[in-house]
């Protein structure tokens, strides 16, 4: 029991800090694609050029982001869901934060492989990840999968955090729980706006040739 505790406040906690960040800083870069791919190209560059980054990658994303996602995993397999039984709000979304989770870790895992991993085994150039997400974004079946997949994510990391400020008793009477499920409910509103527009932008056929033939680098 004690060590189930534990367990659990490891996983709400880093699927706050690191996890949360790195989906943060995703939403941030590929709304820079709204700009033009000069724009993206540079903030990718930006990213990869700072110092140790590969080691901030391992330490501070992808370990915290495999011990959330597997141990998310185990937790969803462990639910007892009765929404067919009570049909309250709340356990609606306990439902739905488990669903999220598990096409989340799947989303990412398979979004990882189409740009991080093909970049380190040579496949892709930071500077092409912008012609990357445009295939994938002018196929409509994978650009079907990339909306749910950020929705899904945007909305575990939202209501996530809805439950990580009642589980560390910040958020304690009836009313700041109201009042944080609105506050959460429109960040996850205005993030999947952000995303959605960021994807969207990758369609642009600006971004079906690299950023050096367009200024002419």
């Amino acid at each position: 029991m004690s060590n189930s505790y534990y367990f659990r406040k490891i996983h709400s906690l880093l699927g706050v800090i690191p996890v949360g960040f790195f989906l943060i800083e995703h939403l941030l870069t590929n709304y820079e694609a709204t700009k033009g791919p000069a724009a993206f190209v540079d903030q990718i560059n930006w990213l990869n050029g700072l110092p140790l980054v590969l080691l901030m990658e391992i330490v501070g994303i992808w370990l915290p982001l495999l011990y959330h996602a597997v141990y998310g995993l185990y937790v969803a397999y462990q639910s007892r869901n009765n929404v067919s039984s009570y049909g309250y709000f709340r356990n609606t979304m306990f439902m739905l934060q488990r669903v999220t989770g598990v096409l989340t870790f799947l989303f990412v895992a398979w979004h990882l492989f189409e740009t991080r991993i093909q970049v380190a085994l040579g496949n892709v150039k930071h500077e092409d990840l912008g012609m990357t997400m445009h295939d994938i974004a002018t196929n409509p079946v994978l650009f079907t999968v990339y909306l749910v997949g950020i929705l899904s994510a945007t909305f575990h990391f939202t209501n996530g955090l809805w439950s990580f400020l009642v589980s560390w008793g910040i958020t304690v009477g009836p009313r700041a729980q109201r009042i944080s499920s609105v506050i959460w409910m429109t960040a996850f509103v205005v993030m999947s706006i952000m995303f959605i527009m960021s994807l969207t932008a990758f369609t642009g056929t600006e971004f079906q040739v690299p950023v050096e033939v367009q200024t002419g680098h």
